[in-house]
């Protein structure tokens, strides 16, 4: 029997709290990278993150039912979305301020999007137009003067970034449901993929007396961005993923953003333009509501 318009609000709502969960997870990673880990190589901050994550979820892995070709691609779709992601988006603080990485991610909603309508060979015109009204929402959130040098290799470099994590998460959705396992059996996989990809970019550049110096609130930050935000937080995304169709899931991409400004007021004292995050933040609910009230 089809479920009542409240119940199938709830169970909605339920779905979206996986997502939601994680965007209050990854709202101080901004600011965590800015004021605790500038100066330290990108490079090993991105697998030092992907270890912790394959640390959390190694005991979990179950290979047994799992054919080599699936372990291979579910291995590749992580080195994509976790391993290569990682790389480029903290290879871009070179070239951007943290403000701009947060500005630039705002394209992810339409990657997500025209990734799937790219592997499902159609046009969801529908889903397009409420990814590009969040894209509109984080942008009056966070658009500044974009004038200076070094600005296009910084941006091209997110992009790739946010590529590659689209496109994971969008694999990954259809992937999954195919092999009934639950999210966390499979997680472990992906983090030993990631893990490939970000320790070979770590051997070409870490520097190892860099690394020891390290202090113990550094070390902590990292425990955190690794375990938690990326570990816990990575499970959440791409079990949430499976359970919303991929317009929630285009705008759920953002919808950090305005918390990650939050974060940076409540945390570590930087300024925030008020009338915009809320009119910013406002366009992103709206988009949501779209999404759930009129395409269903």
């Amino acid at each position: 029997m089809p479920q009542s318009d409240p119940a199938r609000h709830l169970t909605t709502l339920v779905r979206m709290l996986y997502l939601l969960i994680v965007s209050l997870l990854w709202a101080p990673s901004f600011g965590l990278v800015k004021h605790y880990l500038a100066g330290v190589d990108s490079n090993f901050v991105a697998a030092a993150r992907i270890v912790l994550s394959l640390i959390v979820f190694l005991p979990f892995v179950r290979v047994r039912g799992i054919a080599t070709r699936q372990f291979v691609l579910l291995a590749g779709i992580g080195a994509l979305q976790f391993g290569l992601m990682y790389v480029l988006y903290l290879k871009s603080f070179t070239w951007l301020k943290s403000s701009e990485v947060a500005l630039f991610t705002i394209f992810t909603p339409l990657l997500v999007t025209l990734t799937n309508d790219l592997l499902e060979r159609r046009i969801s015109w529908l889903f397009i137009a409420t990814a590009a009204l969040a894209v509109v929402g984080t942008g009056i959130i966070q658009w500044t003067q974009l004038d200076r040098g070094g600005l296009l290799l910084g941006f091209l470099v997110m992009q790739l970034s946010n590529g590659c994590f689209a496109a994971g998460q969008v694999v990954y959705r259809k992937v999954a449901p195919a092999l009934k396992l639950p999210d966390h059996q499979l997680m472990g996989i992906l983090y030993i993929g990631a893990t490939i990809i970000a320790a070979a970019f770590a051997a070409t550049s870490a520097d190892l007396g860099t690394i020891t110096s390290l202090s113990l609130v550094q070390w902590v930050v990292l425990l955190y961005l690794g375990a938690i935000a990326s570990g816990v937080g990575f499970f959440l995304f791409n079990a949430g993923a499976r359970r919303v169709d991929v317009g929630a899931l285009a705008i759920f991409n953002n919808i950090k953003v305005p918390l990650a400004i939050l974060a940076s007021v409540l945390i570590f004292g930087e300024g925030v333009d008020w009338p915009r995050l809320i009119i910013g933040g406002a366009v992103i609910g709206v988009a949501l509501w779209i999404n759930e009230a009129i395409l269903r």
